[in-house]
């Protein structure tokens, strides 16, 4: 899987397993990504797919770093998809 077929699966993974906020976006928390079952047999490395996701400014989070236990509870915002100009 390339990095982008990875992102979009996150993104997938975060709206399955978060809350959606009234603007349009999903929260979750890092520890409920990382010990959920799915998400662990999806991502070899949850961690590097979220810095890359963050990088392309799709989701944010406190921090460059997650780590297990430690940031379980770090709140990840999926940021809502950019409105579409009306044409």
């Amino acid at each position: 899987m390339n990095v982008e077929e990875e992102v979009g699966k996150l993104k997938e993974e975060i709206q399955r397993l978060g809350q959606q906020q009234p603007d349009g976006s999903y929260k979750v928390k890092f520890g409920v990504l990382f010990n959920d079952d799915r998400c662990a047999n999806i991502f070899e490395a949850l961690v590097g797919t979220l810095r890359a996701a963050k990088k392309r400014k799709i989701l944010t989070y406190e921090g460059e770093l997650l780590l297990q236990g430690v940031h379980d509870n770090v709140e990840i915002t999926l940021l809502p998809p950019p409105a579409v100009a009306a044409a």
